[in-house]
């Protein structure tokens, strides 16, 4: 799940790790207030004004209907409900973001910690994530801070070093005066680098996260050292531990159509193709996106109703594919292990009755369990409904009802 810079601060706050300090807003009135409230409390004059949205690069990012960037700087208290009303409810468009943009709802009014003259600010980038392939955390950290890492990674990967975390034994201080060390410092923003990754690692560790990125880590010239910018994705599988994050969920950042997949109790992810696919399982689910392209044609979704199918679920899983204008076909892949493929094929017949005048062709392959009983339910409904028994005969069937249809 993510979540905004302003929230993934506080937690990392919580942890000790020095932050930039800001205060949210949603309106340019409330702008005006977290600016002053802000110059109270840390003495700034000068306000950086972001975005919040869920994707990176905000900072050469546009604001569609003003031509504002997505992160500004306000250079008095007097700039700031100007400025921050020249981003609000307006579509920020970033590489991240595609064509469509992101409304923004929310800004982070937050102190300038580039402090004005100083000479020897210095950015790094540092982030803690999974590796999979050897089953252990690792800190990623680079002195090319600011930065999309991705082109660091491109053109300088020697600039991009990794310290691998042994599960069994945790961060120990030697690693993180590694990590310090790697990056060049000395003295007391050596210190200070050792107390920032110790307590990020703590903050990822205890959030049960699966991925924290701090880009830039800043370098003051008075060698402190404090978090930027933030972005934090906690893993799903665990919020059932922290209902309090679980609660820090932006739901107009996501899909709607995935919203209300999950609600269903659906796995779904929109894609951008033209075929529908409906599955049980997440690898069966890769290999019919596969055949969906080999057949000629693109998956318009990941959809895994999971081993429990039955009408309601199918029903659900109907609706949401066809809210999406682009798919000009439906496979439903079945393996009839855990449900047998008679109650899937009742399901289908049950959901397409239920919807009605549903204009897209539908495939259904069934293998498994009562798989010849699914097909004969499905060949004697009626309807517009094709059956397969083999993923071949998918895959054709597919083939067919696109070409008829080009």
């Amino acid at each position: 799940m993510n979540i905004h810079e302003y929230q993934a601060k506080e937690i990392l706050k919580g942890y000790g790790v020095r932050i930039q300090e800001g205060i949210v807003a949603d309106t340019p009135e409330a702008a005006a207030a977290a600016a002053k409230k802000l110059n109270a409390e840390t003495g700034t004059s000068w306000f950086v004004i972001k975005a919040q949205i869920h994707a990176g690069g905000r900072g050469k990012g546009k604001i569609n209907e003003t031509g504002s960037n997505g992160v500004v700087l306000a250079k008095s208290l007097d700039e700031v409900p100007t400025k921050a009303g020249n981003i609000l409810g307006g579509t920020l468009v970033t590489h991240q973001t595609g064509a469509e943009g992101k409304k923004v709802n929310k800004v982070l009014i937050a102190q300038d910690v580039y402090y004005p003259g100083e000479s020897d600010p210095k950015e790094y980038y540092v982030s803690i994530l999974l590796d999979r392939a050897k089953g252990c955390n690792v800190i990623m950290a680079s002195t090319e801070g600011g930065m999309d890492i991705e082109e660091v990674a491109e053109h300088t990967p020697d600039k991009i070093f990794k310290e691998w975390i042994d599960p069994k034994v945790g961060l120990q201080g030697f690693q993180a005066r590694k990590v310090a060390f790697k990056l060049g410092l000395e003295g007391d923003a050596f210190k200070e680098m050792v107390k920032f990754i110790t307590a990020l690692y703590n903050a990822y560790l205890g959030t049960d996260s699966s991925m924290f990125e701090i880009n830039p880590v800043l370098k003051t010239s008075d060698n402190k050292i404090l978090a930027v910018d933030a972005k934090v994705n906690l893993d799903d599988n665990a919020l059932y531990r922290h209902k309090d994050l679980a609660a820090l969920r932006d739901l107009s950042e996501e899909d709607p159509l995935e919203v209300e997949a999950g609600e269903s109790g659906l796995n779904y992810v929109k894609l951008d193709g033209n075929v529908g696919c409906m599955v049980n399982g997440a690898g069966l689910a890769m290999a019919t996106m596969d055949i969906i392209k080999l057949s000629g044609g693109e998956p318009a979704n990941f959809l895994d109703v999971g081993g429990g199918a039955n009408a309601q679920t199918v029903e659900a899983g109907f609706r949401i594919i066809l809210k999406d204008p682009n798919v000009k076909a439906i496979l439903i892949n079945v393996f009839g292990g855990i449900v047998r493929c008679d109650r899937i094929a009742n399901g289908v017949v049950e959901a397409y009755k239920k919807i009605g005048d549903i204009k897209v062709p539908i495939i259904v392959r069934l293998q498994g369990t009562n798989a010849e009983e699914g097909a004969r339910i499905i060949d004697e409904s009626g309807l517009k409904v094709f059956s397969a028994v083999v993923l071949k005969d998918a895959a054709l069937k597919v083939q067919e009802v696109l070409a008829a249809q080009a």
